[in-house]
């Protein structure tokens, strides 16, 4: 890589205007939810414990303040691990993309306004379905959504529960890893988010979107500023769209064009997405709006200015995830299983030397994994693949016919000598998960995960194997915040009876036959809710005729209050008062701080 090229340095601090010293943003309780002082040792030479391209994008991850995009367009960059835009209106300032939280996001528009004046909010446009998009709104609509538009891909809603909430517990936790939310920041812990330098850690929300983009070229006008969409579901995200402002000559990306090879199924768990429609939406926003583009600006990273140099921003991006799709299914077929592909796979050399394609946030090795993922799902078709043991069992049984875990952690460290800290970790994991108490069998893997960390460029691997290895050495510590719970409140009725769905405990709920009917004053609804087979079952608007234990007339508002300890008698209902509290004494508690790196 030539780290003589400083185009990047450029056009990140391009257009700077203020920052606040420091960026130091806390809660109403007092509580640091984001800092940048941490950081302060990137200013420093490269040590020895981190790989010199990622410090590099630490580096630039860590430019922060308001920046002119161009006129009209400023971006609050380096408060988060995403970017907060407002583009300027007739009367007012439309916010895309309002961060995690809602005090990072408020601290933004208070530096906004300091600088160019107080300007109400007139829209809000959520970019796609993840929570670094969205889940900040209240720090820019503090009173509420009232009569400001707040714009979405069509499927926003449905697909931003689906990820935060249905499965939101063990995502958070697995986060806690890829963030590296519990490291310290510094040298031999945490030095990038990737995407940005980390994640906040403050109050999540969502206001519901009151309009939908549902066609590519549907175009808006918000608060007199034309912006022209393009639906582009399937890509980064299931729910995503790229926009452009014509006036402005200015295209906003999402995040399906940053600086850097995104990921196609995250770390922390997500449905795999597709590159094959990726490569195609950013080859069709080339179509679209690269003729007519000065500046391309995207959630995450800094812009790229100038038309040729958009264009070729564009088209190497569209090039990397064309390529890693169309290689991977050709060996596929070729018979070669996920991992044999990823072992050996390379980009032709100029995807491979550009900065943006380096993997600082997914990367080739587990792009390709996912792929194959996508296509064949987990199954490698080798007959031995289909009923393994579980990974306790499995050890168990390799540290037997190693001769135990003494010896399996002489064997561990005869590899980490020999420089194979991949194997060192496999076979010390073995040992771990053979005896969880072994003192010496998780410092040794801890040690190994260290080693290992050091040298990743990719940001999220060195996060997992520091704080696996903090873990091994000082126990589970849960994530700090609870990403699901915070947008409870915009759920519609049907997500908040599937939320109860999947935390029914089935084995304890199979024999059980309860049916409640739940008529909703303000929806003009019936929703009718039966445990059949351990399955909690909803029927919107019933026909059929059933046996009703209890029927409750209530409210969306008031099914919240009930959900979360609220006393039925504060409702109109009929039959067994006690049915409801028989359903909910069957509901599971999730658990998040579960194990991952001991059993």
């Amino acid at each position: 890589m030539d780290f003589a090229d400083r185009q990047d340095f450029d056009d990140a601090a391009r257009g700077f205007v203020a920052t606040l010293d420091p960026v130091t943003i806390t809660g109403a309780d007092g509580r640091t939810v984001f800092d940048l002082r941490p950081y302060a040792y990137l200013d420093g030479d490269c040590p020895d414990t981190v790989n010199p391209s990622l410090w590099r994008q630490a580096q630039l991850c860590r430019t922060n303040g308001l920046f002119e995009v161009t006129e009209g367009i400023y971006q609050v960059r380096g408060f988060d691990i995403s970017n907060i835009t407002f583009v300027e209106g007739e009367t007012g300032v439309v916010v895309i993309d309002p961060l995690i939280s809602a005090e990072c996001a408020a601290a933004a528009i208070r530096l906004y306004r300091a600088h160019r004046g107080e300007r109400p909010v007139t829209a809000v446009i959520y970019t796609h379905s993840h929570v670094d998009h969205f889940g900040g709104v209240r720090g820019v609509l503090p009173d509420g959504a009232g009569d400001v538009p707040i714009l979405a891909p069509a499927g926003f809603l449905e697909d931003a529960v689906a990820e935060n909430v249905y499965a939101g517990t063990a995502m958070s936790r697995r986060a806690t890893y890829m963030y590296g939310i519990n490291l310290e920041a510094g040298t031999t812990g945490q030095v990038s988010g990737g995407l940005g330098i980390t994640t906040s850690t403050g109050t999540i929300g969502l206001l519901a979107p009151t309009v939908d983009i549902t066609a590519t070229g549907q175009e808006e006008v918000l608060d007199g500023v034309r912006v022209v969409f393009q639906l582009t579901p399937g890509t980064e995200a299931p729910a995503e769209m790229n926009f452009h402002f014509p006036d402005h000559r200015a295209l906003c990306l999402a995040e399906n064009a940053t600086h850097n090879l995104h990921n196609l199924l995250t770390l922390r768990g997500a449905l795999v997405r597709d590159p094959r429609v990726w490569a195609h939406y950013l080859d069709e926003a080339i179509e679209l709006f690269g003729a007519t583009t000065d500046v391309a600006f995207a959630s995450h990273h800094w812009p790229t200015w100038d038309p040729v140099r958009v264009v070729k921003f564009l088209s190497q991006q569209r090039d990397l995830y064309a390529y890693l799709h169309d290689q991977t299914l050709r060996r596929l077929n070729q018979g070669a299983t996920g991992v044999e592909i990823a072992e050996d796979f390379a980009l032709p050399p100029e995807l491979d030397n550009a900065w943006h394609a380096r993997g600082y946030y997914g990367s080739v090795s587990h792009n390709v994994k996912a792929i194959y993922q996508r296509y064949l799902g987990w199954f490698d078709g080798h007959p031995t693949s289909l009923w393994q043991h579980p990974p306790q069992a499995l050890a168990t049984r390799y540290v037997d016919a190693l001769g135990g875990v003494t010896a399996v952690l002489a064997k561990a460290q005869d590899y980490a000598d020999a420089g194979d800290f991949r194997f060192a970790a496999e076979l010390l994991k073995h040992a771990v998960f053979t005896e969880p108490g072994n003192t010496d069998a998780k410092n040794a893997l801890a040690d190994v995960y260290q080693r290992l960390a050091y040298g990743a460029e990719n940001p999220t691997w060195r996060n997992f194997y520091l704080a696996g290895a903090l873990e091994l050495r000082k126990g589970i510590t849960p994530p700090p915040m609870d990403v699901g719970g915070g947008m409870t409140a915009a759920l519609t009725v049907e997500q908040l009876f599937d939320s109860l769905a999947i935390r029914v405990d089935g084995p304890r709920a199979a024999a059980v036959r309860l049916t409640i009917e739940w008529h909703f004053t303000d929806l003009a609804t019936t929703i009718r809710t039966a445990l059949s087979n351990g399955a909690l079952i909803q029927t919107p608007a019933p026909t059929s005729r059933a046996t009703v234990d209890l029927g409750v007339t209530l409210t969306r508002d008031q099914l919240l209050g009930l959900l979360t300890g609220g006393d039925l008698a504060s409702v109109e209902h009929t039959g067994d008062p006690a049915a409801l509290g028989r359903l909910l004494a069957l509901l599971d508690a999730d658990d998040p701080g579960f194990a991952i790196v001991t059993p």
